[in-house]
């Protein structure tokens, strides 16, 4: 036992396992993913300068991931999965810090163990540990930014306090600058944790100092942002809405949140099934409560089942953008044709039902429950008041910032921040309140999670590359790449290789950068987006549906693996209409 703590096996544990899941994916495609064809191409512009030049898709900062990602490419050469395999590291080095986190929060070694798994393998966090986004570097940086102030709470030394502080501070100020919202460390965490330790005025000086350092160097970092020529301005209240009525805005933002907040329990599936018998447990009432709302939940998603032929039951649905959906890809590619299915309908109402019952199960436990909670006294040394203070502000300030996005569109990975306030709070409540031990279906259900996580991974780098390998195909016959619908990521990779920026409209300098794209016929088949990349003139596209469009061109299909054993996924070469873009 001392040789495990010592040497934090469990936390090494948690490290490696994200490393081995990742390795059986074989996350590798030399396109842009998603957002971060664009981020890729400017660490390795710094690499090769050893300056910063945005290229007109960056509204986060980046920096400090810039420079780790130029790191990788000047140790081994440019690749885009060379620079990916950046954030690969930092996501095996947030699983060690996560799990030391929970066993400081209150969570027994062993729970702290399963609950840090189900976060670092569940399919958002890999698949998102294999792209070069913001997202696992922000969500570092808030993590490390917590442990700093929770050991800062716990040292029985000033002298300690105010190097955990300062620690925080620093790491905080940083890693911010990858992805601004993780500033709400320095700007929230960092004051609620200054507030417990007001007592300690030493500390508590000192501690505001820090901070205060930090918030000058976030408002500098800030004003240098903003003078940087091809980003874009981020805002905090939108100018536009995507709706005229005011009533079709609210109603578009509620809807956005309670769509993605669904999510939310099957993220963490593992954690909130584990509440499902506390319905059976709890008392009549309560159980007529919970059979009412899930009667009305029912009732709503047939309803718009019926209405909405396309819309699926949440919280698998994924959305355009989505990360984790029943097609077991990434979910933004708009590519032509639809992908094939990953999950069915039947599986799909299944995880509908352990993910929201686990939701319902966790409130009748709130509610209270027919059998006694356990009275053992916590042994942790953070009260619940101290971590709601902790984290409550931080969560309440991170939800409001998501409300801009929601006028727009909410997408799963927003939901990180508030991931890791739940991995926080569930399982000391569950082990304080439910039963001391998670139980082995717990074990089960993360290894089953892990195994979508794979998959999801897989597949999703495997449609990466056989879109490469159809491109190289096109190509290979004379055709230039910007003849080519390749989708949105591919379509800015090869925009920015024949201008300094994409072409967006709410770029702020150059003044008069952006330049209007006349609008295609309608229809399809054009480029999405097809206004930030005026240098694709796109004759061919690349669909999911050999008869999209104008038909097949005479290019063989590519085929990509999908796992688990099932029926190849094909690409295919359409044609478009000429004049689909003057």
């Amino acid at each position: 036992m001392q040789v495990i703590q010592r040497f934090r096996i469990p936390a090494l544990f948690c490290a490696l396992a994200v490393l081995l899941c990742e390795l059986i994916s074989h996350p590798f495609a030399e396109m842009g993913v998603s957002d971060d064809g664009p981020y890729i191409l400017i660490a390795h512009t710094l690499a090769d300068t050893g300056h910063i030049v945005y290229n007109g898709w960056v509204e986060p900062m980046l920096a400090w991931q810039l420079y780790f990602g130029a790191a990788f490419i000047k140790l081994f050469g440019f690749s885009y999965s060379v620079t990916r395999m950046s954030s690969l590291v930092i996501a095996i080095l947030m699983a060690f810090f996560l799990q030391r986190m929970l066993v400081r929060s209150g969570v027994s070694e062993r729970n702290a163990t399963i609950a840090t798994l189900a976060l670092v393998l569940s399919p958002l966090y890999l698949v998102l540990s294999a792209t070069f986004m913001t997202d696992i570097f922000g969500l570092f940086g808030i993590v490390i930014c917590y442990y700093g102030c929770l050991r800062s709470l716990q040292s029985s030394t000033d002298r300690s306090a105010i190097a955990w502080l300062c620690f925080a501070v620093l790491t905080n100020a940083i890693c911010g600058t990858s992805r601004q919202i993780a500033w709400l460390g320095i700007l929230v965490m960092l004051p609620s944790t200054l507030w417990l330790l007001r007592s300690r005025r030493r500390v508590f000086f000192t501690g505001t100092a820090a901070t205060f350092v930090g918030a000058i160097f976030i408002l500098a970092c800030l004003q240098w942002l903003k003078h940087q020529p091809y980003v874009i301005a981020a805002r905090l209240i939108p100018i536009t809405f995507p709706f005229a009525n005011p009533v079709a805005e609210i109603a578009h933002t509620i809807g956005e949140f309670v769509h993605t907040f669904l999510d939310i329990p099957f993220l963490l599936l593992p954690l909130f099934a584990l509440f499902l018998p506390q319905i059976w447990k709890s008392r009549p009432r309560i159980r007529i409560l919970i059979a009412a709302i899930s009667l009305v939940y029912l009732l709503l998603a047939i309803h718009m089942r019926i209405s909405h032929p396309d819309f699926l039951l949440e919280p698998t649905a994924g959305a355009r953008g989505g990360w984790v959906g029943i097609h077991g890809i990434h979910e933004g590619a708009d590519l032509q044709g639809d992908p094939p299915l990953l999950i069915h309908t039947s599986l799909q109402i299944l995880l509908t039902a352990v993910s929201i019952g686990g939701l319902l199960g966790l409130f009748a436990s709130f509610m209270g429950s027919s059998t006694a909670p356990l009275d053992q006294p916590s042994s942790a040394s953070l009260s619940w008041r101290q971590l709601g203070i902790l984290l409550g502000p931080y969560a309440i300030a991170y939800t409001l910032l998501l409300i801009p996005r929601a006028t727009n569109a909410l997408y799963d990975r927003y939901m990180l921040g508030l991931l890791f306030v739940i991995l926080v709070c569930l399982p000391r409540y569950y082990q304080e309140k439910i039963h001391s031990r998670i139980p082995a279906a717990g074990i089960l259900l993360i290894a089953i999670m892990a195994f979508f996580g794979v998959i999801l991974t897989h597949n999703t780098f495997a449609l990466y590359r056989a879109r490469v390998v159809l491109a190289n195909e096109i190509q290979a016959a004379g055709i230039p790449a910007t003849s080519t619908d390749n989708g949105w990521e591919y379509n800015f990779d090869v925009e920015v290789q024949h201008a300094p920026s994409i072409n967006y409209p709410d770029l702020v300098l150059p003044a008069h950068f952006y330049k209007p794209t006349p609008e295609p016929p309608p229809g399809p088949c054009h480029a999405f987006w097809y206004d930030y990349t005026p240098h694709v003139h796109p004759l061919y596209g690349v669909s999911f549906d050999p008869n999209a469009c104008m038909g097949p061109a005479p290019f063989a299909p590519v085929h990509f693996s999908r796992w688990p054993g099932l029926a190849p996924g094909t690409l295919y070469v359409v044609r478009y209409p000429q004049t689909s873009k003057p």
